[in-house]
């Protein structure tokens, strides 16, 4: 098992398979990008697979979430899933992506073994959507959105990041197209997690904000605490159901002791936590040789360090030195 200090034990992993994305979102990266991971120093296909398992069958994980940057880029990205469905156990598998390239991807993907995507669309307006990318691609990720669905990759999440001066007034709006489409909505708190460091506490738009903003509409009736488990997500019902909406407040209600997740960055580093600034290499333990035991030995003992918490509400929380797109949302 994966287990830390306080007694939390990791079944879900998150694998980064690409720091490269196709949009440039103002609260992830600027506009001109990132410089981008070597590829020798990205784990090859055999690597992730590998590595997630030696997760599955030595270490408990039960679940695998892709993430990247944006894994849809990733050209073995369908294969990667076929063959960590024929791993024993089988973990459960899903997809964080844009959802720019999931029209000609979805019932592959399907068909290979995934079990569900989540993907982020954080406006219905197309102007927004340009201004807040800087990609004039939104039919592209309602497409997807639609393809994922048909293809039968559900319940299909929507994961939405409210700016102030932007978006903030939509998620009445949202709520209820995700609601006519049969879509999960989930709003997250924005993080501090740009690669400009200019994310400010006092100008986020909070989960109170959400919550108000949504009750003007609609009818929330919280899960209780045995519905949500582990989840990131606080979620309330819809006007009495079924529908659901959930709230990741990472910042102003944060969950991390309820936390299941370690994360494998896309050029092999593990990670205990989203806002960590150490890590430890399981790259250069695989390309020097090491049997299956010794890596998964070092993945416990990375995870017998894990801190109690993120550290957000510390006025002295430092922002992690890589931006989400290189280490995974």
């Amino acid at each position: 098992m994966l287990v830390d200090t306080y007694g939390r034990v990791a079944t879900d992993l998150r694998v980064s398979l690409t720091d490269r994305c196709n949009l440039r979102c103002t609260y992830c990266m600027p506009e001109e990008g990132l410089q981008w991971l070597a590829k020798p120093d990205l784990l090859t296909d055999d690597e992730i697979v590998r590595l997630v398992d030696i997760a599955v069958r030595l270490l408990g994980v039960e679940e695998v979430r892709f993430t990247g940057g944006e894994p849809l880029l990733r050209p073995g990205l369908v294969g990667i899933v076929e063959r960590v469905a024929a791993l024993r156990p089988r973990p459960r598998m899903s997809l964080t992506t844009n959802g720019i390239g999931l029209r000609r991807t979805a019932s592959a993907l399907k068909a290979a073994g995934l079990d569900r995507v989540n993907v982020s669309l954080d406006t219905l307006r197309a102007d927004v959507f340009k201004t807040l990318t800087r990609r004039d691609r939104h039919q592209d990720v309602l497409d997807g959105l639609r393809a994922a669905h048909d293809a039968g990759l559900t319940p299909v999440k929507v994961n939405t990041v409210l700016m102030p001066g932007l978006n903030e007034d939509e998620a009445p709006d949202l709520l209820a197209w995700a609601v006519a489409h049969d879509y999960e909505l989930r709003f997250i708190e924005q993080m501090p997690l740009d690669a400009q460091h200019g994310w400010k506490r006092d100008r986020m738009v909070t989960a109170g904000d959400i919550l108000a903003s949504l009750r003007t509409r609609f009818e929330l009736t919280p899960e209780g605490a045995d519905d949500r488990g582990s989840a990131p997500a606080e979620r309330w019902l819809v006007d009495g159901g079924p529908h659901r909406v959930g709230v990741i407040a990472s910042v102003t209600r944060p969950f991390c002791a309820a936390c299941d997740r370690t994360r494998l960055t896309a050029d092999g580093q593990i990670r205990t936590c989203l806002f960590a600034r150490e890590e430890t290499d399981l790259r250069g333990a695989l390309r020097s040789g090491a049997p299956d035991e010794e890596i998964a030995r070092r993945w416990r003992l990375a995870m017998w360090g894990k801190k109690a918490g993120a550290g957000l509400d510390d006025p002295a929380f430092i922002q992690p030195d890589r931006p989400m797109s290189a280490i995974g949302g």
